[in-house]
């Protein structure tokens, strides 16, 4: 394929720009571009890294959300079974059947919210790394644990003594996971932002390296089109000069 500018027929390979110039017209040039493109890739790479990373810290914010209602509700659920003067244990052991419907929402949520197959609040896995740099490195996204035993309500029964604090401690367990999953999502959407135009200045810079001032091409074409007519023309003028005085002695 090719395409034409002012009459000047320019090779056009598909894949770089269609004015890039040969190895042999810069090779040290050539070398730098390369080092460039391996940074576009990883700069590139990384913007993807770092949007997966916030849907990963959305998913997880998510969940949590839905385990935060439900200790809300079995924290109201406890309150008033403590108004021992209005309710009887009959009444309590109806409560308690809401809240142990609760507590396996809570269980049901912990183990089965995953991201890609990697479970994300049951306390299974370690810390993940998320590349984000050319060079691989990035940040660690530290994953929770929001079981009913790690959240310490795992025998929580309205019928027995009860104690509210131990709602009060895994409201604010699962309020510290939430706001470290919220500063990771703002942390990658800044980080997705910065390889984003890191990635634009590096192609920018590339595309100085590898790409021919595309006036000065056309200027020296049609010089040296001109230059080849002119030697045409030459060639043909000593020619009809030849002929005419063979012509003359034989005459």
């Amino acid at each position: 394929m090719s395409i034409s500018i002012s009459g000047v027929g320019v090779g056009y390979s598909g894949y770089n720009s269609p004015f890039t110039r040969r190895v042999k017209d810069n090779p040290s040039g050539a070398a730098i571009a390369q080092k460039h493109l391996s940074q576009i890739n990883g700069y590139n790479q990384g913007t993807r890294s770092a949007e997966n990373g916030r849907n990963l810290a959305n998913t997880a914010d998510g969940a949590l959300s839905s385990i935060h209602d439900s200790l809300q509700r079995m924290r109201e659920l406890s309150v008033q079974a403590s108004s021992s003067a209005i309710y009887s244990d009959s009444d309590r052991a109806g409560m308690q059947k809401e809240v142990d419907q609760l507590k396996k929402h809570i269980e049901y949520v912990a183990k089965n919210t995953q991201f890609n197959q990697i479970n994300l609040l049951d306390g299974s896995m370690a810390d993940l790394h998320l590349a984000l740099n050319p060079s691989g490195g990035g940040m660690e996204i530290q994953t929770s644990n929001a079981t009913l035993e790690a959240l310490g309500i795992a025998d929580y029964d309205l019928t027995g003594n009860f104690d509210i604090k131990k709602l009060d401690d895994a409201i604010s367990k699962v309020s510290d996971a939430r706001g470290s999953y919220g500063s990771v999502s703002n942390a990658l959407e800044y980080s997705s932002s910065v390889s984003s135009i890191s990635a634009l200045n590096a192609t920018a810079s590339k595309s100085n390296i590898e790409d021919m001032d595309i006036g000065q091409y056309v200027s020296d074409k049609k010089k040296e089109d001109i230059m080849r007519q002119y030697q045409y023309f030459t060639l043909n003028s000593q020619t009809a000069m030849q002929k005419n005085m063979v012509s003359m002695l034989l005459g």
